[in-house]
């Protein structure tokens, strides 16, 4: 396959912005925006990983509904041949589906017409030492596309754990060009989805737990070169900061914060990466997500608040400069990385006035509101009334009130916080039903004792500097080791929950709602279920080959509506069952927590897909057959 390697990308974030970032709002550019967002009204189609730019995860389609969901059967398989934690979702694009995997970083593209036959692959050669400064499994958590313009076609963008970008021809896989923008010797490594808006291709980082400054780099679709980049910490140059940011809230604060917020150059190696998802507002030309944990996890290391780790940003899509940022852990003293789903909606507030809103669910616990376009704080609730580091977020200031109970320090074993460090919400992509104005969250029910210690910072080698011990929460079962996972509904306006479900292990993966009245989604011992939307009985399950951390997905293809998920368990909360390791203490506390999950699951790594009475290509059972 023809290839164009880039090269090596500066790491200096002043100099970035280039001065053909305002070339790029051409009408090429907003011609393909365009197409993506109507493609991602159609049901037969699965274009982004949050489903569409909202990344609501909801489908309108009704055939499959509460009433004859209990008829699903397996339609077909397809085995990635990796053994890892396959987390988000393949792609559908008219008669294509793009399916990928975990390190080595596969992607295959088959016909829906004849799922049995790989219409090409994509196996990149990458450097083995990557898997080694992976923090939590060598994840990957999708693909994105791009619709094409008179210029280029369509194509396919990958992220590889080894620290590239990947730009493939969506119709022959042929590389069309492929860019370095982490370098795995000082820890930093991509494990995200690539998120695309107009003709740039936005692509975040990893490798907090390494010491890394996190950042974030948008790439010229059609060449791959790097538009803008910018940090998480340091001069506001750097960050990226326009020159009315936070305006709206100057007390979430303003210029300057990046280095004053720390001692010394702690910041150079303070974290803030951001391996989860986006969310866009074409209208407003603003996307979203959420900056992750300070380093290292030591919080004796890092007097101040660490801005702007653990923020929501909201940014201009053009220039990526920041308008508002929001920081919900200040001085984050848990590993509550804040990289958590950011789902958009349109609903009034309590005073009936209709918004623009962005719902987080954040590993801390509590899941925020806010206005999307002017950051106003409009809510902030617990996920579960057994989050105790916190007593309340103060609504006039944004600021979390601690319980002082539950902090940590030097010396000291902190005992029974919760969250833990995976927190009550992780990686997961949940959804939204506008219907039903609910939110349907899979989460973690865990808690955690914690004690730091002091580390020297070493380039490419793990800097946390805490020794976590996590385990099921107060309404699971600790002696048994299970009762780790909760599903919920969830209004943001009320902020009560309509139903909330425990479960045995966490729900990793999230959730997806359609029309028909049921959410659905995996689990870790290897389930996938359909929920009533309503009230939250269980109507269907089906045991899957292994473990479920990605999020289940929904097309229609020749007028039959179908439901796939990855399974593949592995990632953070399996690394104990993936490597055989028995400390509790040991990945980071995920050891403990899930002990017994390897009682209920092993490792795996495909897609299962799932259609009422198992109805797919292969009902015409000539298809696929050798014809003499």
């Amino acid at each position: 396959m023809r290839e164009r390697n880039i090269g090596k990308l500066s790491k200096k974030g002043t100099a970035v912005l280039l001065g053909s970032v305002l070339g790029l709002v051409s009408s090429g550019a907003v011609l393909a925006n365009n197409t993506l967002v109507e493609l991602s009204k159609s049901e037969s189609n699965w274009v982004m990983q949050g489903k569409n730019y909202s990344a609501d995860h909801f489908s309108t389609q009704t055939q499959i509904n509460k009433d004859n969901v209990k008829d699903l059967r397996a339609a077909w398989s397809f085995s990635t041949g990796v053994l890892s934690g396959h987390e988000g979702a393949p792609l559908v694009i008219g008669d294509m589906m793009y399916i990928h995997s975990p390190f080595p970083n596969i992607t295959f593209a088959i016909n829906l017409n004849d799922p049995g036959r790989i219409v090409w692959e994509h196996k990149p050669q990458q450097d083995p030492a990557a898997r080694a400064v992976a923090c939590c499994d060598v994840v990957n958590r999708g693909l994105a596309y791009w619709p094409g313009d008179d210029k280029l076609p369509a194509m396919i963008v990958k992220s590889q754990l080894d620290g590239h970008v990947v730009a493939l021809n969506a119709e022959t896989g042929a590389v069309h060009w492929k860019v370095e923008t982490a370098d795995i010797s000082v820890g930093q490594t991509q494990t995200q989805a690539p998120f695309v808006i107009k003709d740039l291709v936005i692509q975040g980082s990893s490798g907090a737990e390494l010491g890394v400054r996190g950042y974030l780099s948008a790439f010229d679709i059609h060449t791959g070169e790097m538009v803008w980049r910018w940090y998480a910490t340091g001069p506001d140059d750097e960050i990226g900061l326009a020159n009315d940011f936070n305006k709206h809230n100057p007390h979430y604060g303003q210029k300057g914060l990046g280095l004053s917020t720390w001692e010394g150059d702690a910041w150079k190696i303070g974290g803030g990466t951001n391996w989860g998802w986006y969310a866009y507002d074409p209208d407003l030309e603003m996307f979203y997500y959420g900056s992750g944990n300070p380093a290292p996890w030591n919080e004796t290391m890092r007097p101040g608040d660490n801005k702007w780790t653990m923020t929501i940003w909201g940014r201009d899509a053009d220039t990526g400069l920041a308008k508002f940022g929001y920081q919900k852990t200040p001085h984050d003293e848990w590993d509550y990385a804040g990289v958590n789903v950011m789902m958009l909606s349109e609903q009034k507030d309590k005073d009936g006035k209709m918004r623009r809103l962005l719902t987080h669910p954040d590993r801390n616990g509590i899941i925020y509101t806010l206005d999307r376009e002017t950051g106003d704080l409009v809510s902030a609730d617990k996920m579960d009334d057994t989050a105790n580091w916190v007593k309340h977020v103060d609504m006039q200031t944004g600021l979390p009130v601690r319980d002082p109970e539950y902090s940590t320090r030097m010396g000291h074993r902190s005992r029974d916080i919760c969250p833990s460090a995976m927190g009550f919400h992780n990686q997961g992509m949940d959804s939204y039903d506008p219907d039903r104005q609910l939110f349907f969250l899979g989460l973690n029910h865990l808690c955690m004792d914690w004690e730091p210690f002091m580390l020297p910072y070493r380039a490419g080698q793990f800097f946390v500097g805490a020794n976590v011990w996590s385990y099921p929460g107060p309404k699971g079962d600790r002696q048994q080791g299970i009762g780790s996972g909760q599903i919920k509904a969830y209004n943001a306006i009320t902020g009560e929950f309509a139903w909330e479900k425990m479960e045995k292990f966490s729900i990793w993966g999230g959730t997806m709602a359609t029309a028909g009245g049921l959410v659905f989604y995996g689990t870790l011992d290897g389930f996938i279920k359909a929920r009533d939307s309503d009230n939250g009985d269980l109507l269907w399950k089906f045991k899957l080959p292994s473990g479920a951390i990605g999020h289940p997905m929904t097309y229609t293809h020749k007028g039959t509506q179908y439901v796939a998920i990855n399974y593949g368990v592995g990632g953070w909360p399996a690394v104990g069952l993936v490597f055989d390791l028995n400390d509790p203490s040991a990945g980071l506390g995920a050891v403990g927590a899930f002990s017994e999950l390897a009682r209920y699951t092993q490792m795996g790594g495909g897609l299962m897909v799932f259609s009422l009475d198992g109805r797919s290509p292969y009902n015409d059972l000539s298809l696929g057959e050798y014809e003499m």
